[in-house]
C-alpha cells in the first residue's frame, strides 16, 4: 500500500525517529518496509541519483534527507510525474536561496499535471459512459432473445 503524503509532510517526517531506533539513519530493509517499496526500487532510485545513501561496507544507510526525498519521489509517482521530472524538482533544492526557484517550478509542474489529470478524468468518464451504454444495449438484446427463446 502506498503512503499518501504531502510536501509539508515530507519535510516534517524527515525529522522523525528512524524505524530501527537509530536517529541518524535507516538501513535499506527498514526504509523499504516503512514505505512499502522493494529493495530493488530503492536501489533503482539510488542508481538514478534520486537518493544518496551512505555506504558502510555493503550496507546502505539512508539519512533523514534521503527519507524526505523518498517521500517526495513517492508523492510524485503517485500523482503521475515521471522520475525525470521528480529528479529535476528535487535537484533544485537550495535552502540558502529560500527554495523560491524550486517552489515556482514545482507549482508550475503541479498545475500542468493537475490539468492533465482533469483531462484524463474527462476521457475516462466519457469511456465509462460509452461502455455503460454498450452494456445496457447488449443486456437489453440478450434479455429479448431469452424471452423469445422461452416462448
Amino acid at each position: 500500500m502506498t503512503k499518501s503524503i504531502g510536501v509539508a509532510d515530507a519535510a516534517t517526517n524527515a525529522t522523525d525517529t528512524r524505524v530501527d531506533g537509530n536517529a541518524g539513519s535507516d538501513r535499506i530493509g527498514d526504509l523499504a518496509r516503512a514505505y512499502g517499496v522493494s529493495l530493488r526500487t530503492l536501489r533503482f532510485y539510488e542508481e538514478k541519483g534520486l537518493i544518496h545513501p551512505r555506504r558502510v561496507g555493503n550496507a546502505r544507510l539512508y539519512s533523514r534527507r534521503d527519507r524526505a526525498r523518498l517521500e517526495l519521489i513517492l508523492l510524485g509517482r503517485d500523482v503521475g510525474f515521471s522520475l525525470r521530472e521528480v529528479k529535476q524538482m528535487l535537484d533544485l533544492y537550495d535552502p540558502d536561496s529560500g527554495n523560491m526557484r524550486q517552489m515556482r517550478v514545482v507549482l508550475e509542474k503541479s498545475e500542468r499535471q493537475l490539468a492533465r489529470l482533469h483531462k484524463q478524468r474527462e476521457e475516462i468518464d466519457s469511456a465509462i459512459g460509452q461502455l455503460k451504454s454498450a452494456i445496457g444495449t447488449l443486456s437489453d438484446r440478450l434479455d429479448k432473445r431469452r424471452q423469445l427463446s422461452a416462448v
